[in-house]
C-alpha cells in the first residue's frame, strides 16, 4: 500500500512527537509498504496558528497515497478519502490547559475567538476521519469532552524493545526525557533532600530552557544532595538509554498531566524497571499501578523521597514491580504488529 504519514514538527526539536512518526515509517516500510513522511513546521505562535493549519488543509494527497495517517496536530487538517488519525494531543493551550498556569493563550476577546476557531476547525477535521485513535485514555477522554469525538486507544510502542535488557539493580533512579519545568525534574531533586538511604538520581536529556537545568544544579547544591544527583544535559541515544536503564534501580517520570504513559515509562518496563510517578501525571497512571508496576505518590517532594527510599531498601519489591511492568506491556498489546494491523484495518 502507498501510505503517507503526515505530521507537524517544531524545527530542530526532537522527542516523542517525532519518534512516533519516524518509527511508524520504519515499521511500515519493513512490512513492504511504500511510505513517505510529510512534515510541515509548526510552532504555537498565536498569530500563526490558523495560517499554519491552513497549510495542512491545502495539501492534496489523494493522487499520491492510498491512505494517510496523521499524527501531531494540526496534521489532521489534511484532506484525504482514507484518512486515519492517530491523535497524540490537542493544541493544549486551547483545551485542557486553558485558564491554567501552563496555558499561554490569554482569556480575552481575541484569545477566546482564536480558541473558538481552533476548536471548530478540529471538530470538522476529525469528523472526516475514517478512524480516530488516541495514544491514551486521557487523550481519548479529552476528545470526547471537548470535541464530542469517539476514539479507540492505540498505545505507541518503542522502536526496538529488544535493546532494553534487565541487569542487576543498582542505586540510581534514572530519568531520561527532556528537562523542562512541566516534566518536573525539580521535584525529583527536591525529593532527594528527603531521602535517608544512599539512593542516587540521574537526570538525562536536553532542554529548550538552559536556565531550568542550571536551576536544577543550583538547587541540588542548596539542598546538599549534589554529590548524589547527576545531570547529563545532552541528547541521549537509544543505546545510551538502554545502558542507563540496564542497571538502574528504577525510572522516574513526573510530567504534569501527560498525554500518555510516555516513552520513558515503556523503555523502563522493557528493561524490567518500575517507574515512580505522581498522581497528577495524566496518562502515566494508565500504566503505573501503585505497588504493582511502580510507585505513585502525590506531587510532593517528601512523599517522593520516601518512595525512592522504599525502592532502595526493598529490592525484592523493586524487582517484582519491574517484572510486572514488563508483563504489562504485553497485556496492553503494545507492539508493532498490533499497531499496524489496527491502523491499516
Amino acid at each position: 500500500m502507498r501510505i503517507g504519514i503526515v505530521s507537524s514538527a517544531v524545527p530542530l526539536v526532537y522527542g516523542g512527537g517525532r519518534f512516533i512518526v519516524d518509527w511508524l515509517n520504519e515499521k511500515l516500510t519493513a512490512r513492504g509498504h511504500q511510505v513517505e513522511t510529510v512534515y510541515l513546521p509548526f510552532v504555537e505562535y498565536q498569530d500563526q496558528i490558523l495560517s499554519q493549519t491552513a497549510a495542512f488543509r491545502m495539501m492534496k494527497l489523494d493522487d499520491y497515497f492510498e491512505q494517510v495517517i496523521t499524527i501531531r496536530p494540526p496534521a489532521h487538517a489534511v484532506r484525504h478519502r482514507r484518512k486515519v488519525v492517530w491523535f497524540i494531543h490537542h493544541l493544549r493551550g486551547f483545551y485542557d490547559l486553558w485558564g491554567t498556569p501552563y496555558g499561554a493563550v490569554p482569556d480575552h476577546a481575541a484569545g477566546r475567538a482564536l480558541r473558538d476557531a481552533v476548536m471548530a476547525a478540529d471538530n470538522e477535521f476529525l469528523s472526516e476521519a475514517r478512524h480516530v485513535f488516541t495514544n491514551s485514555r486521557v487523550v481519548g477522554d479529552r476528545l470526547r469532552r471537548f470535541n464530542g469525538v469517539a476514539s479507540d486507544i492505540l498505545y505507541p510502542p518503542i522502536l526496538r524493545p529488544e535493546m532494553f535488557v534487565a541487569g542487576a539493580y543498582g542505586d540510581e533512579i534514572v530519568s531520561v526525557c527532556r528537562m523542562e519545568h512541566h516534566k518536573r525534574q525539580h521535584l525529583m531533586v527536591e525529593a532527594m533532600a528527603h531521602t535517608r538511604t544512599a539512593v542516587r538520581l540521574r537526570l538525562c536529556g536536553l532542554s529548550m530552557h538552559p536556565a531550568y537545568v542550571e536551576g536544577l544544579r543550583r538547587r541540588a547544591l542548596e539542598l546538599g544532595v549534589a554529590d548524589r544527583v547527576t545531570v547529563e544535559e545532552r541528547w541521549i541515544s537509544e543505546q545510551e538509554k538502554a545502558d542507563r536503564l540496564e542497571n538502574a534501580l528504577a525510572s522516574a517520570y513526573l510530567p504534569f498531566d501527560e498525554d500518555s504513559y510516555g516513552y520513558p515509562t515503556i523503555e523502563a518496563a522493557h528493561a524490567a524497571r518500575c517507574t515512580v510517578t505522581v498522581s497528577d501525571s495524566g496518562g502515566v497512571a494508565e500504566f503505573v499501578q501503585d505497588g504493582v508496576t511502580g510507585l505513585m505518590t502525590g506531587p510532593d517532594a517528601a512523599e517522593l523521597g520516601a518512595a525512592f527510599d522504599r525502592l532502595y531498601a526493598d529490592r525484592a519489591l523493586t524487582a517484582r514491580m519491574g517484572a510486572a511492568a514488563r508483563e504489562r506491556v504485553a497485556e496492553l498489546g503494545i507492539d508493532w504488529d498490533t499497531t499496524i494491523e489496527r491502523l491499516l484495518a
